[in-house]
């Protein structure tokens, strides 16, 4: 497949420094997903250091240039505009799905390439594109394995307290088209419009045996699982977050207890081998707390773009041509991009992909629940 060709962009030569540089898109304040973002970039600037450790790219530095996108779209497209302008070799980065679609789109169109570390919507780009590779998996894969879980579990009447956007309704069409043959259904609650107390009543009156929560956290999440937990009447439900909201040390300090046992999907092996278990030492240590997926991520995606640069030099098309001759060793497994026919964009298509929750007997333990 051939790409269009980008709109001519000037690249002037990074000013006062003879590095190579990689533009990180993070979300660090909010409305933005902060400890995600966190997390993210602090994988990204432990691979940064080791790149450089080792002699940098062809003996230069490799420098990260660290945009906040705050969950805004064109605030992230503007930054796009600006890292291109500076010289990037490449982009690299974002946790939410809707900011990573305008990242993916913008940095095409300048010509470019672009590996998303986290963001997970299946239509990432709206046309066929060359320079954009992804390494989490696509959220049809990861939401049908939810979906595999809650049906294994014995759900079939499920409800969702979602506020509105287009992750959140994909991830709702996702769930029923995995349901529905097996006689599930979904039915909605407005987040936005209804108070936890009201959410309540509604899984009352429909009788749901599991509650997803398709909101951010920590405002509705927090609010919403405190309330069912206090509400007799819903003592065998289940809540869930397909999401991730449970995988970040924020949620177990504002809820405690009442935060164990809610399910979610992260994207880590049962077992890590040694990469992945130096890595998580190093992390640990630079967070000061658990890394979370995420945070391996962050690392394996500057691992991806520093191997590529490194054998293709910095020359934007030459490395969004490598894609498919990628082959490294990342935290979470050997990572290669493919193109199944109909897709998109270059896709890592070995992620591992689990349900997991926080043990009820020791919220800082995680249990693997389910395996895709």
């Amino acid at each position: 497949m051939t790409t269009p060709p980008p709109t001519p962009v000037p690249v002037p030569a990074p000013a006062g420094t003879s590095g190579v540089r990689i533009g990180a898109l993070v979300p660090l304040t909010r409305p933005g997903w902060v400890d995600a973002g966190r997390h993210l970039l602090a994988g990204m600037e432990l691979a940064v250091g080791e790149v450089n450790d080792t002699g940098g790219i062809g003996g230069a530095p490799l420098e990260l240039l660290v945009r906040d996108t705050a969950a805004d779209p064109r605030r992230a497209a503007a930054a796009v505009d600006e890292l291109a302008g500076l010289g990037v070799a490449a982009l690299a980065g974002e946790y939410h799905s809707v900011v990573a679609r305008a990242v993916a789109a913008r940095a095409d169109a300048l010509g470019v390439p672009y590996l998303c570390s986290s963001a997970v919507l299946d239509a990432l780009t709206d046309r066929p594109t060359d320079r954009v590779a992804r390494l989490a998996p696509p959220q049809s894969r990861g939401w049908h394995a939810y979906a595999d879980f809650l049906l294994r579990a014995g759900h079939r009447r499920i409800a969702v307290a979602a506020q509105p956007s287009v992750y959140w309704s994909s991830g709702i069409r996702l769930l029923r088209e995995r349901l529905a043959p097996h006689g599930g259904t979904v039915v909605e609650l407005g987040a936005s419009t209804l108070s936890p107390a009201q959410v309540c009543d509604g899984l009352v009156a429909h009788r749901a045996t599991a509650l997803l929560l398709l909101v951010g956290h920590p405002e509705p999440a927090v609010p919403l699982v405190v309330s069912v937990r206090r509400d007799p009447r819903l003592a065998e439900i289940l809540i869930g977050a397909p999401a991730g909201q449970p995988e970040f040390p924020s949620w177990a300090a504002l809820l405690g207890a009442d935060g164990a046992g809610v399910p979610f999907l992260r994207y880590l092996p049962e077992r890590p081998g040694p990469l992945g278990a130096r890595v998580e030492r190093a992390l640990r240590e630079r967070l000061a707390e658990a890394p979370s997926f995420v945070a391996f991520e962050g690392y394996d995606t500057i691992a991806v773009l520093a191997a590529a640069l490194r054998s293709h030099g910095t020359d934007r098309a030459r490395i969004a041509a490598s894609w498919p001759d990628a082959a490294v060793e990342g935290t979470r497994g050997p990572i290669r991009f493919t193109r199944p026919p109909g897709t998109r964009l270059w896709q890592w298509p070995d992620p591992p992909v689990q349900v997991a929750d926080r043990d009820p007997a020791a919220p800082d333990r995680f249990r693997t629940l389910h395996r895709d």
